[in-house]
């Protein structure tokens, strides 16, 4: 007769060690960072009032190397998320306001033709900043959004022939109102692709309303708002997320859920292979926030809505709930191996 297979809960609590775990991982020894992430979400916190939940996917975001796409009505707080995040690792931050006149070399920067010299200097654009504030991304053309795409998927650009690193770390926080609204642009389904979560804010509740009042009445608290960890350590925090250890089971199971996308009735295209890389840095990343040196399944089952829902190419008169609905009876129907 079979032995019954050990539950995530058994996982968490340290009684077993996940699916292809080393010896070194059976103790739920916490994982080792260069900082705390959870110093990170509660400076956060003390400026966006009633959005750690949000303010902890932008974290597991920044320690997985992704971007980050905010989806929301205007003045709910989605550029003072990015703008709070940026002051609390202490990394330099620049913003571009995307309009329908805006040009890709407004981004990227440009090569100016210097007289005295009698060559051309490359003059960088804001998108060579730690964290690039995209604001209302889907307000400028299609052309002008495909200007991330390289810095966004390699950290580099190209002008003129010549490639230029970008800093590390480096991410894009994108913010867009909702399509209907007047005067925007549907993202290509190649630049969603390239953000690694996408969430909304929504409006807080009625006592969050009531301190966020309070606190913003006399002064703003970003001006109050004091790094708590470095670039540096970023960078560091990053490296060890990217080492922790994923089971094939789990590695196997993120496939399984991925193919499972691509056969989703009123789905014209499910999820990529890049999808699955970007569901599994987010997952190592939300084991780190937990504590852990290894990734459980759980980590990756909350992380599909997030990092798929936007990546789903929908039928036409599909929903984002509808979406949201098929991921669900996608991680119902598929069992960890």
């Amino acid at each position: 007769m079979s032995q019954p297979q050990p539950t995530s809960a058994a996982y968490r609590q340290g009684q077993v060690a996940p699916p292809g775990a080393d010896v070194a991982s059976r103790a739920p020894t916490p994982v080792s960072l260069a900082a705390n992430p959870h110093s990170i979400v509660d400076a956060v916190a003390t400026v966006l009032k009633g959005q750690t939940t949000a303010i902890e996917l932008a974290v597991i975001a920044l320690l997985a190397e992704g971007h980050l796409l905010i989806e929301d009505v205007p003045g709910v707080g989605k550029t003072t998320l990015a703008r709070a995040l940026a002051k609390a690792v202490d990394a330099r931050i620049s913003r571009i306001q995307f309009t329908p006149d805006l040009l890709p070399s407004d981004i990227v920067g440009v090569s100016v033709y210097r007289p005295g010299t009698g060559v051309f200097e490359f003059s960088p654009g804001p998108v060579f900043a730690s964290i690039v504030i995209a604001d209302e991304i889907n307000r400028a053309s299609p052309k002008t959004q495909s200007a991330l795409l390289e810095s966004m998927q390699e950290a580099q650009v190209t002008v003129d022939g010549k490639t230029y690193a970008l800093p590390k770390p480096f991410m894009v926080v994108a913010t867009q109102n909702p399509h209907e609204m007047e005067g925007t642009y549907p993202l290509p389904e190649a630049q969603r692709d390239r953000f690694m979560m996408r969430l909304s804010l929504g409006y807080p509740g009625y006592e969050d309303e009531v301190r966020m009042l309070d606190s913003q009445e006399l002064a703003d608290p970003l001006d109050d708002l004091d790094p708590v960890v470095g670039a540096d350590h970023v960078v560091s925090m990053i490296a060890t997320v990217r080492a922790l250890h994923a089971s094939e089971a789990v590695k196997r199971y993120i496939v399984d859920i991925a193919r499972a996308t691509r056969e989703l009735p009123g789905i014209r295209l499910g999820v990529s292979p890049r999808a699955g890389i970007q569901l599994l840095r987010a997952a190592k990343a939300a084991a780190a926030l937990a504590g852990r040196r290894y990734v459980l399944p759980d980590d990756v089952q909350r992380m599909v809505p997030h990092v798929w829902g936007h990546r789903l190419a929908q039928g036409r008169g599909t929903t984002a709930e509808a979406v949201d609905s098929a991921l669900t009876q996608v991680l119902e129907r598929v069992k960890v191996r």
